[in-house]
């Protein structure tokens, strides 16, 4: 026995030896190189002197109440979206100044939200309405989207607060679409560089009560055409047959 296990330790100590030494290594550790230093952040012109005054902010939204639209059981699928915007634009001009003419005829065409005529009813240029839950009180708030004589849409979203109906988020832009995902308003909107677009997320504010574009960024357009590269002039390549860089 003992012998046996002698010559048994001897054959495992020379399939040891092999698989160390030879090509049939398994898969041990080995060394990825030199690793790159860490960098942390570095603070530029750390002197600088504090503002004098805060810049314009973009999206500063404050909630403003609206009156005179009665919102039965606190149900906002309860009342006529036309109603809530009509009254809204007249005592919340938002984005716009009320002599602005861009103003004028969009309050002009919201009257023909309250006309009985089936013409003046397509006039109307409240678009459908969506209800969801964006400030996490449980209640659905009213989701408005107003097409402006400016081509633009012009957003708004309405909440009950303390049994009030507030609008709580105003914006207007050329807007590609719009999406909701979650909490979150995601808007689409054209940009002034040809082939991208902004991204901007508005999402509810604890704080400020109101909703508040959280992300804003500029995307390359999934709808952008492709850039084309440009082939070399028969003269830059210093003959006029075609050189290799033509893909011929």
């Amino acid at each position: 026995m003992n012998r046996s296990r002698l010559a048994l330790t001897a054959v495992f100590a020379a399939l040891a030896t092999a698989l160390a030494g030879g090509c049939g290594d398994p898969g041990g550790l080995r060394g990825a190189g030199a690793t790159p230093s860490a960098q942390g952040p570095t603070h530029l012109w750390p002197d600088l002197p504090p503002p004098s005054a805060p810049a314009e902010d973009y999206g500063a939204i404050e909630s403003v109440r609206v009156t005179g639209v009665k919102v039965p059981g606190d149900d906002l699928r309860k009342v006529d979206p036309a109603d809530v915007v009509r009254a809204d634009f007249e005592q919340n001009p938002g984005t716009y100044d009320t002599s602005d003419s861009v103003y004028e005829k969009t309050v002009e065409r919201l009257d023909d939200c309250a006309d009985d005529d089936s013409g003046a009813r397509e006039r109307c240029p409240v678009l459908k309405a969506y209800y969801r839950d964006l400030t996490g009180d449980g209640e659905e708030d009213l989701i408005v989207g107003v097409s402006t004589p400016d081509d633009n849409l012009d957003i708004r979203v309405y909440a009950q607060q303390k049994r009030r109906l507030t609008q709580i988020m105003e914006m207007s832009d050329a807007v590609l679409g719009v999406e909701l995902a979650g909490r979150d308003l995601i808007i689409r909107a054209v940009s002034s560089l040809p082939g991208y677009e902004y991204h901007t997320v508005w999402s509810w504010d604890s704080h400020q009560k109101t909703m508040l574009p959280t992300r804003d960024e500029i995307v390359r357009s999934a709808n952008a055409p492709r850039l084309k590269t440009p082939r070399p002039s028969p003269s830059a390549s210093g003959s006029g047959t075609p050189s290799e860089s033509d893909g011929r």
